[in-house]
């Protein structure tokens, strides 16, 4: 049969498919094996039928990584197309197909055969070394590349800096990089997106500055890699120069600068970032949604989440728990179980992150019979095996009820070891119900799990200085010193017109400082006569009475607030974001403030929110 390929006369042009009876005119389009072809082969030949009428894609399919190759080789030359094409979209759909390797096979089966590479055939062979993580192969390849003067080639050039940086070689990727003749704008964005991977978010700043030319994804990796790293503040500071340029955001920085926005509780800027995405058309686009839900919630307008969550034509999972969550955060636990039953209802499982944010909302408000039920059936009913979190959930759920012990029985009883969220979780409802000996223990697993977190030191040194133990308490700040664990200095901020403005306790730093501290003068005789009683048991010191109250007035979240009174119109919502969880003093004068000014006020600590408004506050005093 081979033979007659040779002598084989007839003209390439000539085109005689109405021989072919059915059967074979099938099997033409379908042969799937190398017996097939040659069946098909030896019918075009009795029925002087072109080779040319033979796909050539799958003629090269069928031969690839068998001993037939040069039984391909000869059919392909007797067609006008150039081998090497044909072999190519072999290699690229075996690059871009569920076994890369076979693209790496096939290419040095071609090169025994002396099939000649170009460029597309190294950029398959490449993308396969990507998909696989194999750089030794990628090094071979990329000397191909220098071997056939393909250095000027912007394509191939930049997947082999990907490779290398794909791969981990990131110094191999930097040298390749430096040494490029010529660098076109996806060279820069490679290079960034691997520093961002790497964390080195100056270092991707600094090629940044110096890319001679930006795109839309340029500023988009940025300004999430910012938001990744942090940093959302850095993030919102560059989409704003982005807006000065006239560069266009797309949906994917729309999702970003949105992030940024919940981070920094930047309420505002995220509305403005919601108007452009409707303006732009995105508002079908369920991640967009999705993070408008999240950034609601977490700038503690959970009105706006719902409006979006409720003209949402379709909804995922992520949806509804984003949902659930931001109810839980916010202290309606109640909804949020009626919107799980909603969920249910509408056909969608849950997954592991919809029991978080149910069974936060049982711990936030105490509901425990809920809580047990929901943890029982995410395996039960719904096939979700319980992660580190679900536990720590549980632990937290029952810490905060009291049931110290039976908390305690939970974590030795887990069947994964805990860590140090579980413990911390037991350590604080020790605080809250003062229970020494049991926080003694926790803080003892918590040294070997967590020793650099400062906050469990300070809940621990705490409960020593309320029970009066003074020595105690100093013992654990040497411990501290000792370790070089430094206590996180406790801020809060709140957005105003666009700026964030940040306090510390006793801040004098805000130009403003002597009018707030004026205007808390005044405030405090107002709630003070409203029923207000400072609370100087959250004043842990051994000082005098009339000292603990001086400190108690300069609490961070105090000066946020009085600031926010100051410079925003009157009955409008003040929103503050604290890094800490909030002092008991500080929620009491907040719900006396919302009282006598008619002011809704939305502070979102560490932990969750409080909406304080005509004198509560939705934890209902349970936190």
């Amino acid at each position: 049969m081979l033979s007659s390929l040779t002598s084989l006369n007839v003209p390439l042009h000539q085109t005689n498919r109405n021989s072919l009876n059915p059967t074979a005119d099938s099997l033409l389009r379908s042969f799937s094996s190398v017996f097939e072809l040659k069946q098909v082969h030896a019918h075009l030949i009795k029925t002087s039928t072109p080779l040319s009428s033979i796909p050539l894609a799958r003629v090269a399919f069928v031969c690839a990584l068998t001993p037939s190759l040069p039984y391909a080789q000869r059919i392909f030359n007797h067609v006008e197309k150039p081998e090497t094409v044909v072999w190519n979209s072999c290699l690229k759909a075996f690059a871009e197909g569920e076994n890369p390797k076979s693209a790496i096979l096939l290419f040095y089966q071609l090169r025994e055969l002396d099939v000649f590479p170009d460029s597309f055939t190294l950029s398959s062979v490449l993308k396969a070394c990507m998909h696989l993580l194999d750089v030794s192969n990628g090094r071979i390849i990329h000397g191909y590349v220098e071997k056939l003067g393909l250095q000027s080639n912007m394509f191939l050039q930049n997947t082999v800096v990907n490779l290398y940086a794909t791969c981990g070689v990131h110094g191999d990727a930097r040298l390749l990089f430096d040494k490029m003749p010529q660098r076109d704008v996806v060279t820069w964005n490679i290079m960034m997106t691997h520093l961002v991977k790497l964390e080195d978010i100056e270092g991707a700043y600094d090629l940044f500055l110096r890319m001679p030319e930006k795109n839309v994804r340029s500023w988009t990796l940025m300004i999430a890699g910012y938001v990744q790293c942090g940093k959302p503040k850095d993030a919102i500071r560059l989409f704003l120069e982005m807006e000065k340029t006239g560069m266009k955001p797309n949906e994917v920085t729309v999702v970003a600068v949105l992030a940024a926005c919940a981070d920094l509780g930047d309420l505002n800027l995220g509305r403005t970032i919601h108007e452009y995405s409707n303006q732009n058309g995105f508002e079908r686009n369920i991640r967009i949604s999705n993070t408008l839900i999240d950034m609601y919630v977490k700038c503690g307008c959970l009105d706006g989440a719902q409006q979006v969550f409720n003209k949402m034509e379709a909804r995922t999972v992520v949806s509804w728990s984003a949902m659930i969550a931001g109810l839980a955060m916010h202290g309606k636990a109640e909804e949020a179980l009626r919107l799980f039953s909603k969920m249910i209802r509408s056909g969608v499982k849950p997954n592991e992150v919809t029991f978080i944010g149910l069974l936060h909302a049982c711990s936030h408000m105490g509901m425990i019979d809920e809580g047990r039920k929901f943890f029982a059936s995410m395996t039960k009913d719904y096939g979700v095996v319980p992660r580190i979190e679900h536990y720590g959930c549980m632990v937290d759920l029952l810490s905060r009820a009291g049931l110290l012990q039976e908390a305690r029985e939970f974590i030795m009883n887990m069947p994964i070891k805990p860590n140090g969220v579980v413990w911390g979780a037991l350590l604080g409802g020790c605080k809250v119900y003062k229970n020494i000996e049991l926080a003694e223990e926790a803080i003892l697993h918590l040294s070997e799990l967590d020793p650099l977190n400062d906050g469990y030191y300070v809940v621990l040194s705490n409960i020593y200085a309320e029970a009066q133990r003074w020595e105690d308490t100093a013992r654990v700040r040497k411990l501290m010193r000792d370790r070089g664990v430094k206590k996180t200095p406790g801020w809060s901020s709140i957005a105003i017109d666009g700026t964030v403005h940040e306090f510390v306790a006793g801040d004098e730093t805000h130009p403003q400082a002597v009018e707030i501290f004026k205007m808390w003068d005044k405030l405090l005789d107002k709630i003070k006569r409203n029923g207000y009683v400072p609370d100087t048991s959250v004043i842990l010191l051994d000082i005098e009475e009339i000292e603990k109250e001086k400190f108690l007035y300069r609490h961070s979240e105090k000066l946020a607030l009085v600031f926010g009174l100051m410079n925003t119109e009157p009955e409008t919502p003040i929103r503050i974001m604290k890094n800490l969880r909030v002092c008991e003093d500080c929620h009491a004068a907040f719900k006396h403030v919302s009282a006598i000014f008619k002011r809704e006020i939305i502070v979102r600590d560490r932990n969750r929110f409080h909406c304080f408004k005509d004198g509560s506050c939705s934890c209902r005093d349970y936190w």
